[in-house]
């Protein structure tokens, strides 16, 4: 159970130290704004640099969202089942749904990546910034949620076996 409590751990630290993009897009968004408004002078890299932050924020913290259960799900069919009727269909959707999507996921991220990194791809704008550091994060992203995944099935697993708390 060691290195499950180290990826509750490392998807904590990722959550706490990356939410704080969300800040960092805000700033940038209200400078885009002033300089639209006040100065009539927008930038050509504002809303191509507001778009890839938003997407690195909602991606590198897709794993402390399931360690969080702030993902959505649907709960109908198992609201009013056991803790541990919930428990067993958790892990079978873990492994009919969750898991197959990820390493997809991964592995075309991967790929995704791998070819921009290797053509040192840009954006198709005026700005022509770097979208290779971003198409990564899809992959690093993926993984994390993956071991957040595992984790949440081994703390179930668990669970059932008798310990004392679901996820």
């Amino acid at each position: 159970m060691k290195i499950i409590k180290c990826i509750d751990v490392l998807n904590e630290w990722i959550g706490r130290i990356f939410s704080w993009a969300i800040i960092v897009l805000t700033l940038l968004a209200v400078l885009e704004v002033i300089e639209r408004v006040v100065f009539n002078s927008p930038s050509i890299w504002g809303f191509e640099v507001t778009t890839q932050i938003f997407g690195f924020y909602f991606m590198i913290i897709a794993g402390y969202g399931l360690l969080y259960g702030s993902h959505v799900s649907i709960d109908v069919v198992t609201y009013y089942l056991s803790e541990k009727k919930r428990a067993i269909i958790d892990i079978l959707a873990y492994f009919v749904f969750f898991f197959p999507f990820t390493i997809i996921c991964i592995w075309e991220g991967y790929l995704f990546a791998a070819k921009a990194w290797s053509i040192k791809e840009t954006s198709m704008s005026v700005w022509g910034g770097p979208v290779f550091p971003i198409k990564t994060v899809i992959f690093v992203a993926f993984v994390l949620l993956f071991l957040q995944g595992v984790a949440q099935v081994v703390k179930k697993i668990a669970f059932l076996k008798g310990g004392k708390t679901s996820c």
